[in-house]
């Protein structure tokens, strides 16, 4: 089960979220470990015109990256104590490298792992860089290298155009 603070923190919903457990917080190796299910009817995977041959139903590369920022929040959120409704946000700034390795089928869970190889957070920002592993049993699906950066914004001010 996953931690209600997290839960209502993220700036995504529970069916955004896509995790049913955090399974390892490690401060000392800056590294956060959590599950995903995998089922036909995961976002995107739900609209595969699937086949069992040409094109057997899978976990989208889409949705695999949208994971790798669910865990970079994670990350944040557990190691560094940052907080969304503190007025911090993080984004995606650039993906270094990116390889899938093998189709991660509907059925077992994902194990998604966040490790930050940079790091660095000041009053108002800060900027990371993590690797990235989910593996689904003891099959590599999906590793990368990518950099996030983060911003503390006044929660209260308006969105101006």
């Amino acid at each position: 089960m996953l931690d209600p603070d997290f839960v209502a923190d993220c700036p995504y919903g529970p069916e955004g979220q896509l995790l049913d457990a955090v399974l390892l917080v490690d401060h000392a190796q800056s590294l956060v470990r959590a599950r995903m299910p995998t089922h036909d009817e995961l976002p995107i995977t739900r609209s595969q015109r699937a086949h069992p041959a040409l094109h057997p139903r899978h976990v989208s590369g889409g949705l695999m990256i949208h994971m790798t920022g669910i865990m970079g929040f994670a990350h944040a959120f557990y190691i560094c104590g940052l907080r969304h409704r503190e007025g911090w946000v993080g984004y995606g700034a650039r993906i270094h490298n990116a390889r899938f390795h093998a189709l991660a089928r509907p059925g077992e869970p994902l194990v998604l792992e966040i490790r930050a190889t940079q790091l660095r957070i000041g009053s108002l920002r800060g900027v990371g860089r993590y690797t990235l592993r989910f593996h689904q049993g003891d099959t590599l699906v999906y590793e990368g290298d990518q950099t996030a950066w983060w911003q503390k914004i006044d929660p209260e001010a308006q969105l101006t155009t």
